[in-house]
């Protein structure tokens, strides 16, 4: 009887461990196309359905750099700046076909980023200002310029660096960014002998601020006000438009500060 039982288990047993193999067949519909995003493959992407956007690159080789939260752009569709803007399209690294790479210039003037080739699809030119600060740029009291903002009674001489020995003496300018065409970057104290930057957060947009330099005076209009983190350097990046950028500490908030964009006018 024993005997018995135990055949009968072996046999169940065996009955269920040699299920058929069509068994664990299956297969999966195609997916539909729109149900996914546009291709990012590292191998060149030109699209060719027509219209304006024909020979559109589409692969990782040519990212944006999205605009500022709050900045002029950044509403505009397919606004951003190109992380390699000096690339060919059809490949990484290379030199666009019929430009020349032409570095960020020593004295006042503009880079002209390549705009086109054969094989070269870029639709626009993307001209950054930039004018590096100089000996000759410094007046005899060692400093740069003179930033006014009339709405808050400030003038304030502007010193070369954003460290306490130049921030003790007025404003201080970023050393890396420009001192007159495209971006030029400016911090000032919030609090005590030397708060001149104290009230900037109250501006509004339209309020005008001047800035004074040996190229010449320069008028702009606030166009934003915002509160960033301190880690937050997008606002430093070069412009195409002339603008100005103040910066000062937020009030009991170390991990944060103010920034005022200002875009020239006239």
């Amino acid at each position: 009887m024993k005997r018995l039982s135990l055949f009968v288990l072996l046999a169940c047993l065996l009955a269920f461990s040699t299920v058929p193999a069509s068994a664990l067949e299956y297969s999966v519909d195609a997916p539909v196309s729109a149900e996914f995003a546009s291709p990012t493959s590292v191998e060149t992407v030109i699209t060719a359905d027509g219209g304006e956007r024909t020979n559109e690159d589409l692969s990782k080789n040519n990212p944006v750099v999205a605009p500022a939260f709050g900045s002029n752009t950044s509403y505009l569709p397919g606004s951003g700046e190109p992380l390699y803007p000096f690339l060919n399209m059809t490949g990484v690294g290379q030199a666009a076909q019929g430009a020349e790479t032409v570095p960020i210039p020593s004295t006042t003037s503009t880079a002209n980023y390549p705009t086109g080739g054969d094989g070269v699809f870029l639709d626009d030119a993307f001209t950054y200002g930039f004018t590096e600060v100089t000996s000759n740029l410094y007046y005899s009291g060692g400093y740069l310029g003179r930033l006014k903002i009339p709405s808050l009674n400030v003038n304030v001489k502007i010193y070369q660096g954003t460290d306490s020995a130049a921030l003790a003496k007025g404003a201080g300018h970023f050393e890396d960014t420009s001192i007159w065409e495209g971006n030029c970057c400016i911090a000032g104290h919030n609090r005590g002998a030397n708060c001149y930057f104290g009230e900037i957060h109250t501006l509004k947009a339209g309020d005008i601020i001047t800035l004074a330099t040996k190229l010449g005076t320069r008028t702009y209009a606030v166009t934003s006000v915002s509160k960033v983190l301190e880690t937050d350097t997008s606002m430093l990046a070069p412009t195409v438009e002339n603008c100005v950028t103040l910066f000062t500490c937020v009030r009991n908030q170390s991990a944060y500060r103010w920034c005022v964009r200002a875009v020239a006018v006239g």
